[in-house]
């Protein structure tokens, strides 16, 4: 009869890892003697499982955030700079850090602030200073992660923001004749009365 195997407890594997690499103990040299105050490997294993299954029993391992919950960023591509990233995102840090996150992140939301400017030269202006910095990235000589953000097309942004302004104005102009018809037919189902006392009330008022 084939006894089946105990998948490993997650929990109990980092919580060991831990401890083991928090206070390891020291190999002793050939030759050296033996302090009789300092455990061997074998009595700092089992001082590290007592640790770790006295923990366990008074539930210092329950309740971890995160619990119950996958695992975020496994389906994400690596990131070697994903702990400077969680930090500026978590402690909402603005204008620190390595050109190549900074210029990541602000790329990632350029759309959102092209959209933001007004006349095309502003647009223009947002994108040659963008290009600029991105190549000045990429020819420092400070190390540090490499630069993978890629330059814009200028006419290209431009044309796409045009584009974005008109489907804008666009929806704001369906969404106020949607507004007329509504008025229009909520005035329609009213009695004559009410149509005269909704007209006083949008009119202004005479001094």
């Amino acid at each position: 009869m084939t006894t089946r195997r105990r998948p490993p407890d997650a929990r109990l594997a980092a919580a060991r890892y831990a401890v083991e690499h928090a206070a390891p103990p020291e190999e002793q040299a050939p030759g050296e003697e033996t302090d009789p105050g300092r455990p061997t490997l074998d009595q700092h294993g089992q001082m590290v499982e007592i640790a770790i299954q006295q923990a366990m029993r008074r539930g210092d391992f329950e309740d971890l955030p995160g619990r119950g919950k996958p695992i975020e960023g496994l389906d994400r591509v690596h990131d070697p700079d994903w702990w400077i990233r969680r930090k500026i995102e978590r402690e909402g840090l603005t204008g620190l850090g390595p050109p190549a996150l900074l210029l990541r992140n602000e790329d990632a939301a350029l759309r959102e602030r092209l959209d933001g400017l007004h006349t095309e030269s502003a647009v223009r202006e947002a994108l040659v200073d963008f290009n600029r910095r991105v190549r000045e990235a990429r020819l420092q000589l400070l190390g540090g992660p490499p630069v993978l953000v890629a330059y814009r097309d200028v006419e290209a942004e431009v044309a796409a923001w045009h584009e974005r302004a008109r489907e804008r104005r666009e929806a704001r102009r369906r969404e106020d004749d949607a507004e007329r018809e509504r008025e229009a037919a909520a005035l329609a189902a009213m009695s004559w009365r009410e149509r005269r006392r909704a007209k006083r009330r949008r009119e202004p008022r005479r001094l």
